[in-house]
């Protein structure tokens, strides 16, 4: 499945959910699917959490 056609996907789910909820339940429908987006990719080892962590480390770092 391309990134394309997943965006797709998720929209007209979001979509669909928006048309039987309120926008604040699709919210908390779009963050959940984020959190399994993001925890897939952390097991699946695309995503590694530690070089997410080390980054916003150094940003915060006074220069």
């Amino acid at each position: 499945m391309t990134s394309t056609m997943f965006g797709t996907a998720v929209g007209l789910v979001l979509g669909i959910v928006l048309v039987f909820t309120n926008f604040g339940q699709m919210l908390i429908v779009a963050l959940f699917g984020l959190a399994g987006w993001a925890v897939t990719k952390v097991l699946t080892g695309e995503l590694d959490p530690t070089r997410l962590g080390a980054g916003l480390a150094q940003r915060r770092s006074p220069r």
